[in-house]
């Protein structure tokens, strides 16, 4: 029988992760009683429901119980698995409520029900969100240990040198083959282009020298079925844990499911939101928010209307042509932050385009007048979008809404923008607006159409009031 290499390693000196993935779990579970049952209580009340006190109880201890049946407050290894379908729960809780007052009788409104058992909804993905995101934050970063070929090598270690939402480090690689990376990260060893007895020893030694607490592996033509086998007796028979890279990109967690049949490892996909009941949720709270938010803020717009007017002449209102769902124009209200005739002057400027794609991007752009630059750090010029989210040509979240020109310059992949309706917010403006390149914004709104949900919409809506708030990337 073949047996892994041993090799020794002291972890005397190994530092202790600090995160507990289930410490927050208690709170959430509060969080979920208190965010549904006083709402609930308070609606109730007005619409003058018989004993609403006694009902908002009895619907946020059934709250709390569906989310605990379907696993929401267990000790999860990912944290991800927290989060959970808050709307796939909350239909479950009305459902269940709705046999409960059959079988009690009784007698109250329907609409008023409905209406003081949502904002428990909002809070459990808000709070969900906030969870996962503080234990990302907490999470000590895996040292990883990349093996593969030098083309996935320079891929795999590029993509997560790249960027800081994740917790993996980088500390060392072992190239399989002759191919040279073309990266700085050390190398401990080389695999040989075929298996050789020396695999895993060599893969060992790299973990432990540079103290790598996960090996990912880069599949490829080198590394087949049974060497990739021998390699992973060995990992963990010494205690390391082994990731398989899959070819798979720009797919959240949530949308695969593993599985197995006739020996081989399936990953299924799901396919991505486009109808159901989460589309619906999204539709009402896009309406619902925007006739809220255009009541809430009319004396701020008035205000903003006035400075516009007096500081600068022309209208207030600058009104373009951008595409939307489905590739369909429509017209686009914003507050005017350039001078009146900042289009015809557009193409004097061509040549000072700080964007490598075909949006146009100028840091100091001379156009933008004195207010302007204060509402476009502040976003405010923005807000006027929610008369285009009321009429359905927009939604709160979404992909930033393109130019006629821009769209004329797609390929294939970018015009996959256009699938969904383009947002007010996203992960665009969440993820630095202006300072990012052309193809770090395709790559997030390719994302975000591939995989939004009701609680993704509501973590990036938290997200918007940070990033307005720092006016990063806001030019």
């Amino acid at each position: 029988m073949w047996r892994a290499p041993a090799v020794p390693r002291d972890r005397a000196d190994r530092p202790r992760t600090k995160w507990k993935p289930g410490r927050h779990l208690p709170l959430l579970a509060l969080t979920d009683l208190l965010g549904l049952g006083v709402p609930a209580w308070l609606v109730l009340r007005a619409g003058d429901q018989p004993r609403p006190l006694i009902a908002a109880t009895v619907a946020a201890l059934a709250w709390a119980g569906v989310r605990a049946a379907r696993d929401r407050y267990a000790t999860a290894r990912d944290a991800g698995r927290v989060r959970g379908n808050a709307l796939g729960d909350w239909l479950v809780l009305v459902g269940l409520l709705v046999v409960l007052l059959a079988v009690t009788g009784g007698s109250y409104d329907p609409a008023t029900t409905v209406t003081a058992l949502v904002p428990g909804l909002v809070v459990a993905a808000l709070a969900a969100g906030a969870a996962q995101w503080l234990s990302a934050r907490r999470r000590t970063a895996r040292r990883v240990l990349v093996v593969g070929g030098a083309a996935g090598l320079d891929r795999t270690v590029g993509l997560l040198n790249s960027r800081a939402d994740h917790p993996y480090a980088v500390v060392a690689a072992v190239p399989v083959g002759p191919g040279a990376p073309s990266f700085e990260t050390p190398v401990p060893g080389r695999l040989a282009p075929e298996r050789a007895d020396d695999d895993v020893s060599t893969v060992l030694g790299g973990a432990f020298t540079h103290d790598a607490d996960l090996v990912l592996v880069a599949p490829g033509p080198q590394l087949d079925d049974d060497r990739l086998r021998r390699l992973s007796w060995g990992l963990h028979d010494s205690g390391i844990a082994l990731c398989v890279l899959s070819g798979l990109s720009g797919i959240a967690a949530d949308r695969v499911r593993p599985a197995s049949a006739a020996g081989l490892t399936l990953l299924h996909v799901a396919p991505p939101l486009r109808r159901g009941p989460q589309a619906a949720v999204k539709a009402l709270v896009d309406r619902g928010g925007a006739a809220l938010g255009l009541l809430v803020l009319a004396p701020l717009f008035f205000g903003v209307a006035l400075a516009v007017r007096l500081t600068s002449p022309g209208p207030v209102f600058h009104r373009q042509t951008r595409h939307g769902r489905h590739n369909r124009p429509f017209t686009m209200w914003k507050f005017r932050t350039m001078v009146a005739d900042a289009e015809a002057r557009r193409e004097q400027l061509s040549s000072a385009n700080e964007s490598e794609g075909p949006m146009f991007k100028m840091r100091r752009d001379p156009r933008v007048t004195r207010i302007g630059h204060a509402l476009r750090r502040t976003s405010v010029d923005e807000l006027p979008q929610l008369l285009n989210v009321l009429r359905g040509d927009m939604s709160l979240v979404g992909p930033r809404p393109p130019l006629p020109e821009e769209v004329s310059r797609y390929d294939e992949r970018e015009l996959r923008r256009l699938v969904v309706r383009p947002g007010l917010t996203g992960l665009w403006q969440v993820s630095g607006r202006s300072d990012l390149s052309w193809q770090e914004t395709v790559s997030l709104d390719l994302w975000y159409v591939d995989n939004w949900s009701v609680a993704t919409d509501m973590g990036l809506l938290a997200r918007t009031v940070r990033a307005v708030t720092d006016g990063r990337g806001a030019y």
